[in-house]
């Protein structure tokens, strides 16, 4: 395809194409995303937990013998997917598979004491670069934006 020629005083300047994306929510919700992702990487480190099996330590602290089909509902990832995340958490010892009495298909999901540590220090450490990257809210702005991100997640978790 061509590039359309230019003329001269019909193109828009910068700083309208930036005006117009700024006033998209997905634009900035996408951008908000990378620089949260990028500073969650910095703050745990290279070798520390990604952000997906992160979630997945904590729900399954939180949730002791959750099932991994219930895991991937809450992570909102397909089974398949979920198997690679758990499988790292199993050969970094900090979650055990386990049977569930009367029904042997169903593998229940447990933590270990190394297991509920990890995700202790895990926690501290993000909570605390969530606190510096959101300096410049205040608690309650804070709590608006976290009720107003999950009022969207839910419409989109319920569609």
């Amino acid at each position: 395809m061509a590039a359309q020629p230019s003329i001269k005083g019909q193109e828009p300047a910068e700083d309208q194409v930036t005006a117009d994306l700024e006033q998209l929510m997905g634009y900035n919700l996408k951008r908000a995303y990378v620089i949260m992702q990028a500073d969650f990487r910095d703050a745990l480190g290279q070798d520390g937990l990604a952000q997906r099996v992160f979630s997945a330590l904590s729900l399954v602290v939180q949730f002791p013998q959750i099932s991994q089909s219930r895991l991937a509902r809450k992570l909102g990832v397909e089974r398949s997917g979920l198997v690679a995340i758990i499988d790292d958490l199993e050969q970094l010892g900090y979650l055990l598979r386990a049977t569930v009495p009367g029904d042997r298909r169903v593998q229940a999901l447990v933590p270990t004491d190394a297991g509920r540590k990890a995700y202790g220090a895990a926690m501290a450490t993000v909570r605390t670069h969530e606190d510096a990257l959101l300096s410049d809210l205040t608690a309650a702005e804070k709590q608006t934006l976290i009720g107003l991100l999950q009022k969207i997640r839910h419409r989109g978790e319920t569609e």
